[in-house]
């Protein structure tokens, strides 16, 4: 419930903000108004000896996150994804915040389990270990299915997680709320949107049926993939507060000695990593956004293996396409291309001059393209990029931005595996595939055919809604067809659907 009682909470909050030293670091790196800082100052330092000390060798703002508990830990990870809001540094600053806790018993594990699935857990699994990772929301154990012997992860909410969350977003919607009634100026970070954006990952992640249905899709969708692995989810297994995947045997991509000592090609991995995200967003439109070090593995064959699903990117059929015509004509340097783009898809206003962004874009992308190939980043790219966009006039696109955020997580995962790897040499087959294969004739026929599709559904209603049009027109009769459509129009929609009925029987004829 938000009201004044969440009035301690934040309290706490800002003295340990204090205490840390985070809170200047904070304000800073949102460009928060003066009245706002003033605010906060005042509220946080008479405080500050409430305030958690947490661990000194953290950085400020991850110190003070730490301290505050679980749900300041998620918060921060989904702050990660929004440079838009809290800057670059800080998002690269939190994009490596550890969100590790101390195990809950494995006897309530296998409590919550039982009340699950409703049957006992020795029944479930022959063997059920201690806790191999425990983070803030859930922690897993690695147990073996009863019937089949076959290794898998459960993966188990804490008890109580779902209460303590919502009263900690209940204190972060209150906070927002009075940051816009202090200041108005705070309005442009939108804190209300940016609360309501967290209350929706939260929740998706605490209700684990839907990261096993996340981790199903893309197992689909990636199971052709060469050299990659997704856990397949044991639906019977699993539900809201439980969930079981196969078990994920590697090395963890962090441990890069390990890696080299096993007698995989890291140069080869880095660009695998890379071509593997890169292809998912733009084919599948359906990509891993937390593909950290700590969320892939290399098996013993050299196959990359991915897990944790809690945060998944989706980007729709044209802003695929338009993200890749970008991605390409950055890549040919061809900056009007790139500004005609931005235009036809609507994302700069048309009052502004093309040219003029153009030369902008050129400011954005010759300076990158003249680094070694080493300093060579795309995530960095796409950063200044957004700036320049903004200028212009473009509102922010939050896919884009998760998209953004995820190249940046990628690229340091690619490098720590080949600090040598040249991104755009690694990304170039890939866009100019998918533009081959989405954006030629043939993708055009595609989507003729399928238009033909849609519009041929209504072809038993065409020849009588044209009828009643054109009689209506005629006698002068209510100027509106039903459903508040003109008949007019309702009679050019029925030409352009009989025209489409006629598409649709010769595509299905043509296939």
């Amino acid at each position: 419930m938000r009201g004044p009682h969440n009035i301690w909470r934040l309290i706490r909050t800002g003295a340990t903000f204090e205490r840390t030293g985070a809170m200047t670091v904070a304000l800073e790196a949102m460009q928060a108004p003066p009245r706002l800082r003033l605010v906060a100052r005042v509220m946080g330092r008479p405080f500050r000896w409430l305030g958690y000390p947490g661990d000194p060798a953290l950085p400020p703002v991850t110190r003070a996150l730490t301290a505050l508990g679980p749900a300041y830990i998620k918060f921060g990870q989904v702050l990660s994804t929004r440079p838009d809001v809290v800057g670059e540094d800080l998002a690269r600053q939190l994009t490596v915040l550890q969100d590790k806790l101390p195990p809950f018993p494995t006897s309530v594990a296998k409590q919550t389990i039982e009340a699950e699935l409703e049957t006992p857990t020795d029944a479930l699994f022959s063997e059920f270990s201690e806790p191999v990772a425990a983070a803030s929301i859930a922690q897993v154990h690695k147990a073996r299915i009863a019937d089949t012997g076959e290794p898998v992860a459960v993966k188990v909410l804490r008890p109580g997680i779902e209460r303590a969350f919502q009263r900690d977003i209940d204190a972060f919607h209150f906070a927002a709320a009075m940051i816009e009634a202090l200041s108005p100026a705070s309005r442009r970070l939108r804190p209300s949107d940016v609360i309501a954006h967290f209350e929706s990952v939260v929740m998706g992640e605490l209700d684990l049926r839907l990261e096993s249905a996340a981790a199903s899709e893309f197992a689909a969708n990636t199971e052709a993939d060469a050299g990659f692995q997704v856990p397949q989810p044991q639906w019977f297994l699993s539900n809201r507060r439980v969930m079981t995947l196969g078990w994920a045997e590697g090395i963890p991509m962090g441990d890069v000695a390990a890696i080299r000592a096993a007698g995989h090609d890291t140069q080869a991995l880095g660009a695998r990593v890379l071509e593997l995200f890169l292809s998912h967003a733009l084919r599948d439109g359906y990509f891993h956004a937390d593909m950290h070090q700590g969320n892939l593995k290399v098996a013993a064959n050299g196959d990359i293996i991915a897990y944790d699903f809690g945060i998944m990117g989706q980007i729709d059929e044209y802003t695929r396409r338009v993200y890749a015509e970008i991605l390409m004509g950055f890549i040919k340097r061809d900056y009007r291309r790139v500004a005609e783009v931005h235009f036809e898809a609507g994302y700069v206003p048309r009052d502004r001059d093309v040219g003029e962004f153009a030369r902008a874009l050129r400011a954005v992308g010759e300076p990158i393209f003249g680094m070694d190939a080493s300093r060579i980043s795309m995530a960095r790219l796409l950063a200044y990029l957004f700036e320049v966009t903004e200028r212009f006039g473009m509102q922010t696109r939050t896919e884009l931005i998760l998209l953004q955020r995820t190249m940046v997580v990628v690229e340091g995962v690619a490098r720590s595996l080949d600090p040598h790897i040249n991104i755009w040499e690694v990304a170039r087959p890939i866009v100019e595939r998918y533009i081959r294969e989405n954006l030629g004739p043939d993708a055009a026929l595609r989507d003729l055919v399928r238009t033909a599709r849609v519009l041929s559904r209504f072809g038993p209603k065409l020849p009588q809604i044209a009828e009643e049009a054109l009689t209506r027109q005629g006698t002068g009769e209510p100027s509106e067809a039903p459903g508040g459509l003109p008949w007019r129009a309702a009679a050019g929609y029925a030409a352009l659907g009989a025209a489409g009925a006629l598409l649709g029987a010769l595509a299905y004829a043509a296939l």
